[in-house]
């Protein structure tokens, strides 16, 4: 298990996290423009967290045998991918519910005012569409529902990586 613990000192796999990242986010707007599926504010949360993943894996590439860029890249994938995780579960939440009280979706992101993404880059960050709908489906999962396995999938990447690290090098 010496090569899992090493993963984070090569810049190959710092590449595969990013360009898997930008993968999504160019999914994500193909089914936004060629599929015609407006996304709701918890999308646009969603697809920021997928840029944090991105950020992670060009930070990790940048440096990986430099302790600090490794720290704020795995920090940066934690952050991003838990937060994506946690959004994409209220989300379905938000799908599933029969109490139409329950949850409020918001007309315009909560972007710090500093950085009104939405503003800036609209046809990225704005939001169209209502977070109840349930516009697509595969596999009998809708689209927050595999968000939420993808995002799964790469917290636990980063637990395993992390927690192998410290184990077997005792540092990260």
């Amino acid at each position: 298990m010496n090569w899992l613990a090493e993963l984070v000192n090569k810049r190959t796999p710092w590449i595969i996290l990013a360009l898997s990242a930008l993968a999504f986010e160019i999914t994500a707007l193909f089914f936004q423009y060629q599929m015609g599926l407006a996304p709701c504010i918890m999308c646009i949360y969603q697809r920021t967290a997928m840029l944090g993943l991105l950020a992670a894996g060009i930070i990790g590439a940048v440096n990986p045998s430099h302790t600090i860029y490794r720290v704020v890249a795995l920090l940066t994938w934690g952050i991003a991918s838990i937060w994506g995780y946690l959004i994409a579960k209220q989300h379905i939440e938000m799908q599933t519910t029969t109490d139409p009280f329950a949850f409020s979706c918001a007309f315009e992101p909560n972007f710090p005012s500093f950085m009104p993404l939405h503003e800036w880059i609209p046809h990225f960050f704005a939001a169209t569409g209502d977070c109840g709908n349930i516009d697509w489906q595969f596999a009998n999962l809708s689209m927050p529902a595999w968000m939420e396995v993808i995002f799964a999938f790469y917290s636990l990447l980063l637990i395993g990586i992390v927690l192998n690290r410290l184990i077997i090098k005792k540092s990260l």
